[in-house]
């Protein structure tokens, strides 16, 4: 099968709905493809990135301005704050994620805050996983694929971290969150192991998590109406 198929961003954009209730609209495409160029502005400090990275940011970008138009709003710039987070137009909010071969956009004007985050199905390098996951969470990992498993982990972290930060303005270090998963019900929640803004030790974000077009997905919303 064609690695740019559009039948994978339709795979994608399908799951990432199925993770967020109502009110979430979605847009994924292959950032290999050829994507709008950013609008003016929006990609000034990516001047001496890689080709790559430009092409990942143009496709994020396109992105989340067909999240927009399915809102209902017009086209516009979606400029990058100092922080080089998006800064999503007033009522609005909304996440971007993306890989070498797979971008997608989540935005909503009846959500608080979301996080979405995407990462290709494969195994966290078993060098790095001491770093994004606590003991509590090691403990928790077995069997013959506990590196994937410690992927998903860095995936809902990320997703859970998108969605905290326009509500606290705070990073965050991997060991702030313990998640939890329960494999059943495709869900997984992220406890915060610091206080991080409004959110006191023990808090918790619930999220969902799932696999798309290769990747493993993670979702984070808070406030959602229906």
């Amino acid at each position: 099968m064609d690695g740019h198929s559009p039948s994978r961003t339709a795979q994608m954009q399908a799951v990432v709905e199925s993770l967020f209730e109502g009110g979430i609209v979605v847009a994924a495409t292959d950032p290999r493809r050829p994507q709008p160029d950013p609008f003016e502005g929006e990609d000034a400090h990516l001047q001496r990135a890689f080709p790559s990275r430009k092409r990942e940011f143009a496709a994020g970008r396109a992105m989340a301005r067909a999240a927009l138009e399915a809102l209902g709003l017009e086209p516009q710039i979606i400029p990058a704050g100092a922080d080089r987070a998006p800064l999503w137009p007033e009522g609005v909010t909304g996440s971007i994620s993306h890989t070498a071969s797979m971008c997608v956009a989540v935005a909503s004007d009846r959500a608080t805050a979301l996080g979405v985050d995407i990462e290709e199905n494969t195994d966290l390098e078993a060098d790095i996983v001491a770093s994004i996951c606590t003991e509590a969470e090691i403990a928790r990992l077995t069997g013959p694929d506990l590196l994937r498993l410690a992927k998903l982990v860095f995936c809902a972290k990320e997703a859970a971290y998108k969605a905290q930060y326009p509500l606290t303005g705070e990073m965050m270090e991997f060991s702030d969150f313990d998640v939890t998963f329960d494999y059943r019900a495709l869900s997984f929640t992220a406890t915060f192991t610091r206080q991080v803004g409004q959110f006191a030790v023990g808090d918790v974000l619930p999220g969902r998590f799932g696999h798309a077009a290769d990747h493993l997905v993670a979702a984070v919303s808070l406030g959602q109406a229906a």
